[in-house]
């Protein structure tokens, strides 16, 4: 019988219960980790066209953060590696075979895609593996190479490369990635957290990320799958640190209020 996995969907942090891995691994099974799903697909957020994407992104201030499973750091963004955003012929100069790249623009999702050499990327795009152009991937947008990122071992570039080959023009309900960030990474690790159904969301939320407010202040939000908390991780950098500073502050404001009103009973 497969796994049945009822989605519980949460638009904000209002709804979210809060708290005060590494290269190749057997498939022997499915990893144990209630799911958080905050946002749908982002692929038509994706098909906008930025025309001033680097100037607006880097004003809108990322917001730091560190994913942990149980107590190991798998992903960890810091202020350093937020900048060195460049346009399209830039990086066409940088990247290499099996690079990862991201591309960004304000209010937008990032997009995330695989290079593999003579211009060209394969990326998840509106439910479909496609190999473009680096700058059609782009769609005016800026990027930078992601490649470390996340802390697990990747794998030889030439492998890289075929993964992401060998799924061009897989589309609609046989694609096994919820977004081109959790593709582009599949490509590079081989890790199935990064596959459609690849941990069961049973028990204890196992992965925990940490958002780092300001120099001396931290949240933590937990989650069942790897793959819930990228959907979560993503919205953030569509929406801003600004807003959600905000979000965390009227829910941790409303808890306030929730709890002296319950000392009060």
């Amino acid at each position: 019988m497969g796994n049945q996995v009822e989605k519980l969907t949460h638009l904000s942090y209002d709804e979210v219960p809060t708290v005060d891995p590494n290269g190749y691994e057997d498939d022997d099974g499915p990893r144990i980790g209630v799911s958080y799903i905050f946002s749908n697909d982002d692929d038509e957020e994706e098909e906008q066209t930025a025309e001033k994407g680097g100037e607006e992104y880097e004003s809108l201030r990322e917001i730091e953060c560190a994913v942990y499973y149980r107590d190991e750091c798998v992903y960890e963004r810091k202020n350093t590696d937020m900048g060195s955003l460049q346009g399209c012929e830039n990086l066409l100069n940088r990247c290499k075979p099996g690079d990862v790249v991201e591309f960004v623009a304000a209010g937008q999702y990032p997009h995330w895609a695989v290079y593999t050499g003579d211009f060209q990327v394969v990326h998840l795009h509106r439910s479909e593996i496609k190999s473009d152009h680096l700058s059609d991937a782009a769609q005016g947008k800026r990027g930078r190479i992601v490649n470390d990122l996340y802390k697990f071992r990747a794998l030889n570039p030439d492998v890289v490369v075929k993964n992401a080959l060998d799924q061009v023009g897989v589309k609609d309900s046989s694609v096994c990635w919820r977004n081109s960030e959790c593709f582009a990474a599949w490509c590079r690790f081989g890790r199935r957290e990064f596959k459609t159904g690849g941990e069961l969301r049973i028990g204890k939320q196992p992965y925990r990320m940490k958002l780092q407010l300001s120099e001396k202040r931290s949240h933590d939000l937990e989650f069942q799958s790897l793959e819930d908390l990228i959907m979560e991780k993503r919205r953030n950098d569509q929406i801003g640190r600004d807003a959600v500073i905000q979000e965390l502050a009227n829910h941790l404001n409303s808890s306030e209020e929730v709890n002296s009103d319950c000392s009060c009973d």
